[in-house]
């Protein structure tokens, strides 16, 4: 039985197969490969938050105005802010940094991924920086701007349902039309001057 050994050593030694899964190797881990989201020249370029990811940007304004605000309330105890206090506070919201957003895929579909929205995948990639923070702050600029600074905190004092309400479902919200948390139907585009 020896000599079938020796020759069988050998053998594996000149091939270099057979000896690497027999001295407690560790099994190999399949490697992995995760492509980053394929942006199209609209959603690299463009300056505006593109149709398909409006309703998720909504989600996320709504998000850091309700928290903003609700951090600015606990340092008076919960009770209401004033006027100028909350106007404050809805302009850092909207100037803050964006920096944790950005776009993942998400089976097949290209979803805005950070605080306060839906799905974060662990395994993929997500492109953050960029255009993102820039669309999102001129976008939260805008729904302060069309629905005011007393209707957005008074619909925040209502309840975080009522201020997504407020600026995502509402019949000219970024998500009216579509299911709740998912984008609405792309709309024709239009030539914006």
């Amino acid at each position: 039985m020896q000599p079938a050994l020796a020759v069988w050593l050998a053998l594996s030694l000149l091939a270099g197969t057979g000896v690497e899964g027999m001295c407690g190797d560790p099994p190999a881990t399949p490697a992995h490969s995760i492509p980053a989201p394929q942006l199209s020249l609209e959603e690299r370029l463009s300056p505006h938050m593109p149709e398909s990811l409006r309703c998720d940007a909504c989600h996320a304004i709504a998000f850091q105005i309700e928290e903003q605000l609700r951090k600015a309330e606990g340092k008076v105890g919960r009770k209401a802010l004033s006027e100028p206090d909350y106007v404050e506070v809805l302009e850092r919201s909207c100037s803050q940094g964006w920096e944790s957003y950005g776009v993942q895929e998400l089976d097949g579909e290209k979803r805005l991924a950070g605080p306060g929205l839906p799905r974060q995948e662990p395994m993929s990639v997500m492109v953050m920086g960029g255009p993102w923070p820039g669309r999102l702050s001129k976008m939260c600029h805008g729904y302060v701007g069309e629905q005011g600074e007393a209707q957005i905190y008074g619909a925040h004092r209502r309840g975080p349902a009522a201020l997504r309400e407020l600026l995502c479902h509402g019949e000219k919200g970024a998500c009216a039309g579509g299911k709740a948390g998912r984008p609405a139907p792309p709309k024709a585009l239009q030539n914006e001057l």
